[in-house]
């Protein structure tokens, strides 16, 4: 029996890791790098009693990725168990073998099976399917897809549409790869265009017993890494879940696997299903599978590995999940990841924890009885983050995952859209808008999605409301509440409350009020202007808005005859650097992240024209072959990559012209908002170079 168990591992998955733990009487531990020496999966050991061993140093490679300090943390703690997570070294044979070398049980497959599965190559080839061979690639062969042989979750992975791009993107994919897996080996296959992700979960014992949990769709994916994903996948074909089940029952006992694991196929357009590569792990999406067929696979993966015999028959699925995945990113600028402390995170009445199921749900298997026509959806929150807690650049950039359960898709997805929309969620960046507008996306609706959704539709998803570059109404709305709360607690002054209706706010100043704020992303900029009338509070511009309420929490607006509220929450900026917005409105209408102008003046306003500033916190990875100043570049032009949360971003010359400036230096660390390079136009770069004429001659 397993007692105390070490999760290799950190951030969302260790806390619901140890969540089944608590459940199963298992005494928890924790590893955590220096950068996560205060993380809530920490935080989450300790508490339920276990404890947690410091990995020194920041980065994967020197912490996550160091099986032989994961295996002396497990012993140092007393461990008898090590569960790896999803991720880092998940699927490593080799730490695998090193954990029960060293007397402890593995929750997970038998080394075997992991090096059977866990490069992609050599599955491919285990289940019949010839290499390709990149060097007789021609064009009739592209677009081709460069992806990682060891790993998942979309690093390592590029799309090659030019013969000329292939070493490049070969090069990219292997660098990605080694500093996310600690493996640089990457092959080619032939990229299928509108396709969809298909998966199948199946759980195996030590006895020969195999379940085929159902089907997952995974289609809705940025950067190859999933964003949505559902269970069932709706829309196959007849007898296309069970052609797929079968596949994956035959490859799990082809190999003797034990454990949770995935079988993931890419559907044609035409229904063909291709062989993608098993995941010898549990998946990020798990839960959505866990849902719809009532099983704990976390709790199935310990029982497993104590020796326990699966039932002869998988439980049948009941209703249907959705996940969405929250990160902490800008979409709008190509997903950039987003880094700071986290104020608020509160799905669905959850607020950010190691589990929360706010409506019934225990958030590892559903409440019995779940899925029936008649029954409310469940919610279930999955987060590694809650309030206090700082997203840093080290790791990936996954907040939470929100899961839906319910008796049918659509209403599964407009529970989802529902709980996302009003969720309060004030801290960095993330993609919650975008999730929101997929889920009502008629592709989405209809199951019509394919993996190429945000190829085809991330311009529209991310285009703000008024393109013009003005300030749209809502906007508006949000930046005239947050005045009012800020002025609401001016006036207040540490009076216990202010009266609920303006019309008691004696002390406001007849003389009109101006207050302007930038929104972020994007930096618009608007000005509201409002001012006390025999109506009361009126506002310039707005004829048709009425202020009802204002509170320093909550301002109630009246817009032609209907009155909604604004809830306005207000947070320090922190010491140093470029300060985060500091005012968060929720509003019916969506949320936004306001920077007061007066306080937080736009810092790109003293820097050179053509300058490159880091768009993110990050490592400068390396240059463009033969870069340097005095050279000319194209806009677009790569001139270097950082790596942040474990993926390579590419870092362009934002116009083109000559390189006069080069600050950025490989291997160093660089905040966001760094000057990183200065490109100017030629003929100005000529006129710098140039002494003038009463310059010539002098001497310094």
């Amino acid at each position: 029996m397993i007692r105390t168990l070490l999760v290799a591992n950190r951030g969302e998955i260790a806390c619901r890791v140890f969540r089944t733990c608590a459940e199963l009487g298992i005494t928890p531990v924790a590893v955590h790098s220096d950068a996560d020496a205060g993380a809530l999966h920490v935080r989450a050991a300790l508490d339920a009693g276990g404890s947690a061993v410091r990995l020194p140093g920041r980065a994967a490679s020197d912490t996550y990725l160091r099986a032989d300090l994961l295996v002396a943390a497990a012993l140092a703690a007393g461990a008898d168990a090590v569960h790896p997570g999803y991720g880092f070294l998940s699927e490593s044979a080799e730490f695998a073998r090193a954990v029960t070398a060293a007397g402890l049980t593995w929750v997970g497959p038998p080394p075997e099976a992991i090096e059977a599965m866990a490069s992609k190559t050599r599955a491919k080839e285990l289940m019949g399917l010839a290499p390709f061979d990149p060097s007789k690639a021609v064009e009739s062969d592209l677009p081709l897809l460069v992806k990682a042989a060891a790993g998942g979750g979309g690093r390592g992975m590029r799309v090659v549409r030019e013969l000329a791009a292939l070493d490049a993107g070969l090069a990219s994919a292997s660098a990605e790869a080694a500093a996310a897996f600690g493996d640089g080996e990457v092959f080619v296959e032939p990229y299928v265009e509108g396709g969809r992700h298909v998966e199948v979960q199946v759980l195996a014992d030590a006895h020969g017993a195999v379940w085929a949990l159902g089907t997952r769709d995974c289609s809705l994916q940025r950067r190859h890494q999933k964003v949505v994903e559902e269970a069932p996948a709706p829309g196959l074909a007849p007898g296309a879940a069970a052609e797929l089940a079968e596949t994956a029952v035959r490859a799990a006992r082809a190999i003797g696997y034990v454990g949770a694991g995935t079988v993931e196929f890419l559907l044609a357009p035409d229904g063909r299903a291709q062989f993608l590569e098993m995941n010898t792990r549990l998946q990020v999406e798990h839960p959505v599978t866990e849902a719809v067929h009532g099983v704990d696979l976390v709790a199935a993966q310990v029982r497993i590995a104590e020796g326990a015999h699966l039932p002869p028959s998988a439980p049948q699925p009941r209703g249907h999940a959705v996940e969405a995945r929250l990160y902490a990113e800008d979409p709008a600028s190509d997903f950039a990841p987003q880094t700071g402390r986290v104020h608020r995170l509160e799905v669905g009445g959850a607020a950010g924890g190691p589990g929360r199921s706010p409506e019934g749900n225990r958030g590892g298997a559903p409440v019995p009885g779940r899925g029936g026509i008649g029954e409310p959806p469940t919610l279930r929150l999955d987060t590694g983050y809650t309030a206090g807690d700082t997203v840093t650049p080290y790791y990936d950039a996954l907040l939470a995952k929100v899961i839906v359960h319910a008796p049918t898709r659509a209403e599964a997805v407009r529970h989802l859209t529902a709980a996302l929309r009003r969720a309060r969620i004030h801290g960095p960046v993330t993609n919650r808008d975008l999730l929101v507008r997929s889920l009502e996306h008629e592709e989405f609706t209809g199951g019509r999605m394919t993996t190429s959704f945000y190829d085809a539709h991330l311009p529209a998803l991310t285009r703000p409301a008024d393109e013009a570059g003005e300030p749209d109404a809502h906007l508006r709305l949000a930046a005239l509440a947050a005045a009012l709360a800020d002025a609401a607690a001016r006036q207040q002054a540490g009076d216990a409350a202010l009266p609920a209706r303006f019309g008691g706010w004696r002390n406001v100043p007849s003389q009109p009020q101006a207050k302007g704020y930038r929104a972020e992303p994007g930096g618009a900029e608007v000005e509201v202007r409002y001012r006390l009338t025999r109506d009361g509070i009126r506002a310039d511009g707005l004829p048709d808005v009425r202020v009802l309420a204002a509170a320093p929490g909550r301002v109630v607006l009246e817009v032609a005859g209907v009155a909604r509220a604004f809830d306005v929450a207000v947070y320090d900026a922190p010491a140093g650097g470029r300060p985060a917005p500091a005012t968060y409105v929720d509003t019916p209408h969506g949320s936004y992240a306001l920077s007061p102008l007066s306080r937080f003046p736009d810092p790109r306003a003293d820097t050179p024209p053509g300058s490159l500033l880091a768009p993110m916190p990050g490592t400068v990875v390396r240059l463009a072959d033969g870069i340097a100043p005095g050279q000319t570049v194209r806009q677009g032009q790569p001139l270097l990559w950082l790596e942040a949360m474990k993926m390579e971003h590419k870092v362009a010359a934002p116009a083109s012209g000559v390189l006069t400036a080069l600050h950025a230096v490989p291997g160093g660390q660089v905040e966001v908002g760094a000057l990183l390079a200065v490109v100017e136009a030629a003929e100005d770069a000529a006129a710098h170079a140039a002494p003038s004429r009463d310059q010539e001659g002098r001497q310094p």
